[in-house]
C-alpha cells in the first residue's frame, strides 16, 4: 500500500513540477512517468533511512496510522517533483547541444 501512495504522490508531485516551471515541462505523460519514477523512489529512501518506522511505530499492528500515509504522500511528491526537475533539465541542456 505504501508504494502505491508513493506512486500517485510522485505522479502528482512531477505534474506540479512540470506546470510551476513551465521551461522544464515534459508534457503531461513525461511529468507523470518521471514522477511516479521519483516517488517510488523518494519512498524507498524514507523507508530506508527508517522514517516510515518512526511514523508508523504506534499503529504498526493495525496497519498504517495517518502519520505513515502523511509520511509516504510527501516523500513520494518530493522525490517525483525532484526526479521530474532532474529529467527536464537533463532534457533543456541536451536540446542546446
Amino acid at each position: 500500500m505504501e508504494l502505491i501512495i508513493s506512486l500517485l504522490a510522485g505522479a502528482i508531485g512531477g505534474n506540479a513540477v512540470g506546470k510551476g516551471v513551465k521551461s522544464l515541462d515534459l508534457g503531461l505523460l513525461g511529468n507523470s512517468l518521471a514522477g511516479i519514477v521519483g516517488g517510488g523512489i523518494g519512498g524507498q529512501l524514507l523507508g530506508m533511512l527508517g522514517a516510515g518506522d518512526m511514523a508508523g511505530a504506534a499503529g504498526a499492528a493495525g496497519g498504517m496510522d495517518i502519520g505513515a500515509i502523511i509520511g509516504q504522500v510527501a516523500s513520494g511528491g518530493v522525490g517525483g517533483g525532484v526526479l521530474m526537475a532532474i529529467v527536464g533539465i537533463v532534457k533543456k541542456a541536451m536540446a542546446k547541444s
